[in-house]
């Protein structure tokens, strides 16, 4: 079967390439420009709990290496500390919350290159730029121009190629959105604040130049990332005016201006644009090229990273045993709708927060009220920056008889809980995911203190193991001392992406069954199914 065509070679379309791989499936990777990805100090990414997770179990070196998890997090509004919040590895529990992790966008993109250079399922064709693109029933057939003019065939495409892409524009897919949403101006220096390690947002700072917000993010070797929320019009920011916001911004942090380095600067704009489709037959959207966000601390990178996991495991579904179209448009309803949320939540909160009126007059103009909604989307909590949720997704199952509520409603993400794995070690959850399998996990208290073979045959465990073991996929049984609000005997059914389908209260063979098979969108149509036999693990 021919493999996957994945149109750009920034961060998503990395990613998406190596999750495949990693579910067995071959890519072909058409990088428009291979050179080296330009060392900007000043151009980084803020990374989520679940989306560096996932970066980690990818082989994605660069964040452990090259990145920073912030030990806190503390704003600050004109001279008064409005909030101080430790932040941690994260916790089921959510306390302490867990830190983001900042890194240079030229670091992680050479990072994940490294990694597709390791896999021999990605195929990487340099100086390929798509100009013409057709559609069958049985795969997708591209050319690329000079200098590597070629025709590619494929059984899928995803366009990777971000805002501006090409895929979306030879798919007469509409933009539509918001241009110029919030302008920052930007510096990247080597200095010593008063809070190492720790992010500071500051509202309405008291020094001359301090304009309405400014922010502070570490990142390794004493380097920060400082960004002035400017006006949406005019103001043209001067190396000269720039200069002047740096020392200024010091000074009022530190009492007079520290010795600094500064390493770079920029000015940017931020727009909000979101795809009418995502999905035209066998051709996807994904990250930019499918939606621009990132006001009020919201981070596109996350909500494309999200957009790679969530589709990769539906295509190595397709690929190695055929899918339905419930499955595939599921990409569509379920990522369209949680940015298209995202967007929402922000134009919202836009008016209160920047002093336009509107909501502003309906909503309680608390600075610790404000000040909650930007700390939701610096540190991803709340409808601007909490990991999605697929509550409404097509392939929710109906609601069972022996549904039994957890801490985790249907649709959200599961908890990272440490769990026994078929081989009997002990293991984070999150390391089992992005496999293509799905995974059943029992609650069973105390079997942690028992080798596994030893309870692999008492109890509900073999009528369980006969019941995964007859999915109409193939799922994996892991084992958890304990879930949140869950009792003993729990049985939870988690998606390849590791959001929860169903849990039931002990061993429900035909139930678990049934919501297995609506998690894979129903059966294929015979004439969709390919010749492969090969499980996706």
């Amino acid at each position: 079967m021919d493999p996957v065509i994945i149109v750009g070679a920034g961060p998503v379309g990395l990613v998406l390439s190596l999750a495949l791989a990693a579910q067995g499936v071959p890519s072909v990777l058409l990088d428009e420009d291979p050179g080296k990805e330009e060392t900007r100090p000043a151009r980084t990414v803020v990374l989520r709990e679940d989306t560096a997770a996932l970066l980690e179990r990818l082989g994605c070196k660069t964040l452990q290496d090259e990145g920073l998890r912030w030990s806190g997090w503390r704003s600050l509004r004109r001279k008064q500390l409005v909030r101080e919040l430790p932040l941690g590895e994260g916790t089921p529990s959510g306390d302490p919350p867990a830190a983001p992790v900042h890194v240079p966008q030229h670091a992680l993109v050479r990072g994940l290159r490294d990694a597709v250079a390791s896999q021999s399922l990605v195929r990487t064709a340099r100086h390929s730029r798509v100009d013409t693109l057709e559609q069958d029933p049985a795969g997708v057939t591209v050319h690329t121009r000079e200098p590597g003019s070629t025709w590619w065939r494929g059984s899928y495409l995803v366009g990777c190629d971000g805002a501006r892409s090409t895929v979306r524009k030879l798919l007469d897919i509409r933009f539509p959105g918001r241009t110029a949403v919030e302008r920052h101006a930007v510096a990247a220096l080597r200095t010593e604040l008063p809070w190492p390690g720790e992010a500071v947002l500051h509202r309405l700072p008291p020094w001359r130049s301090g304009g309405a917000e400014v922010t502070a993010r570490p990142l390794p070797d004493d380097v920060w990332r400082l960004d002035w929320l400017l006006p949406p019009r005019g103001e043209l920011v001067t190396p000269d005016v720039l200069v002047a916001r740096v020392r200024d911004t010091l000074a009022g942090w530190c009492g007079e201006t520290p010795p600094y380095e500064l390493l770079d600067t920029g000015v940017y704009t931020l727009h909000h644009r979101l795809a009418r489709r995502w999905r035209v037959k066998r051709a996807f959207l994904a990250g930019d090229a499918a939606h621009l966000l990132g006001a009020l601390g919201t981070q596109g990178l996350d909500e494309g990273l999200r957009d790679a996991e969530n589709l990769a495991w539906k295509l190595a579904l397709a690929w190695h045993h055929g899918a339905s179209d419930v499955l595939l448009d599921s990409y569509q309803a379920e990522r369209r709708a949680a940015v298209a949320a995202r967007l929402r939540a922000a134009d919202q909160s836009l008016p209160i927060l920047r002093g336009g009126g509107g909501l502003r007059t309906l909503v309680p103009g608390s600075a610790r009220g404000h000040d909650s909604l930007l700390t939701d989307g610096h540190l991803g909590g709340g409808p601007l920056g909490a990991p999605p949720s697929y509550a409404l997704s097509p392939l929710a199952p109906p609601r069972a008889e022996a549904h039994a509520s957890v801490g985790t409603p249907p649709g959200a993400p599961v908890a990272d809980v440490r769990v026994t794995a078929p081989d009997g070690t002990r293991v984070r959850l999150r390391e089992r995911l992005g496999q293509g399998r799905l995974l059943v996990v029992l609650v069973a208290p105390g079997t942690g203190v028992w080798d596994r073979r030893h309870w692999m045959g008492a109890g509900v465990m073999p009528r369980l193991v006969e019941a995964v073991d007859a999915l109409p996929v193939k799922g994996e049984l892991l084992v958890a001392e304990s879930y949140p609000g869950a009792s003993a005997h729990t049985v939870l059914l988690v998606r390849p992406d590791g959001h929860l389908a169903e849990s039931f209260s002990g061993v429900r063979p035909a139930e678990l069954r049934a919501a297995a098979d609506a998690a894979r969108g129903g059966a294929a149509r015979t004439s969709e199914r390919s010749d492969r036999t090969a499980d996706i693990n």
